[in-house]
């Protein structure tokens, strides 16, 4: 989701800072912040390094490790929880290359052309991908009364695809979820919903499997859960080892999965 900052925004912002201090500000963002505060031309000179965004978080420890300064910005993704999925424009961008150019750029890189036919929409066609796949499609999680259910419930073969974070290659394949309720039971189709909220991301098969479980325990406060997903990872199949057809199971058992080892063996049968 795109977010675009105004020169009001950024004013009111800066006004809250200390103009006493003296501020370096990181090309070339952070140069247009310390201009409006405190500006000085070197690190050495300054009180704080400024810049105009915290997103990975890269820039301010290489300054902090470098340079031994106070490191700030006018917007923080990590502390403001508002801002963690937005795409932030500020107003020196607003005119610039189009976003989709950097992807031209990659494909320049290994050798391709970039205008001839095959390509020409690539960029466009791939960072439309990114967005759809990569949008969180979240879900009302609908519960009704379990009126008497006590045993276990569980769905097979559900499938999924996700891109995995190392390599942004893709992984895929099947989850089989089961889980015993205690006063609720949900939708069968917000297993597989629960399932694709958090594989459509970029993700590992490991932390999928215990997110899964862990919403289905926190929504549906059961007896217990059990996730398992198999899947076949294409960043083995194409590159580093190369070995095709292998299979990468992962499990999650909570509550009485867990601890009750009929149950446990119960739910292994059904997905061997």
């Amino acid at each position: 989701m795109e977010h675009i900052i105004t020169w009001q925004d950024i004013k009111r912002r800066a006004e809250n800072l200390d103009s006493s201090l003296k501020y370096y500000g990181v090309p070339r963002g952070g140069m247009y912040i310390s201009a409006l505060l405190n500006p000085v031309d070197t690190i050495e000179e300054s009180d704080i390094i400024i810049d105009d965004l915290i997103d990975s978080g890269k820039t301010k420890l290489y300054y902090e490790k470098n340079y031994n300064k106070p490191f700030i910005a006018l917007y923080n993704k990590q502390e403001e929880a508002d801002l963690k999925y937005k795409w932030l424009i500020f107003p020196w961008e607003l005119k610039e290359t189009p976003i989709e150019d950097n992807i031209t750029r990659i494909l320049e890189y290994i050798g391709e052309n970039p205008n001839r036919e095959g390509l020409k929409e690539t960029p466009k066609r791939y960072l439309n991908f990114l967005k759809e796949f990569l949008t969180p499609k979240d879900f009302i999680f609908t519960t009704f009364d379990a009126e008497g259910c006590d045993e276990m419930i569980i769905q097979q073969n559900i499938p999924f695809y996700s891109l995995c974070e190392h390599h942004i290659a893709p992984f895929f394949g099947t989850a089989t979820i089961a889980y015993i309720p205690n006063e609720k039971i949900v939708g069968l189709s917000k297993l597989s919903r629960t399932l694709d909220l958090y594989a459509n991301r970029l993700q590992n098969q490991e932390r999928i499997t215990s997110e899964v479980a862990q919403r289905l325990y926190s929504e549906l406060k059961p007896k217990g859960v059990a996730v398992s997903i198999k899947a076949q990872h294409l960043c083995m199949h194409m590159r580093g080892v190369k070995k095709y057809d292998t299979w990468t199971i992962t499990s999650k058992l909570l509550g009485v999965f867990k601890d009750d080892h009929k149950l446990r063996n119960e739910f292994l049968s059904f997905i061997k």
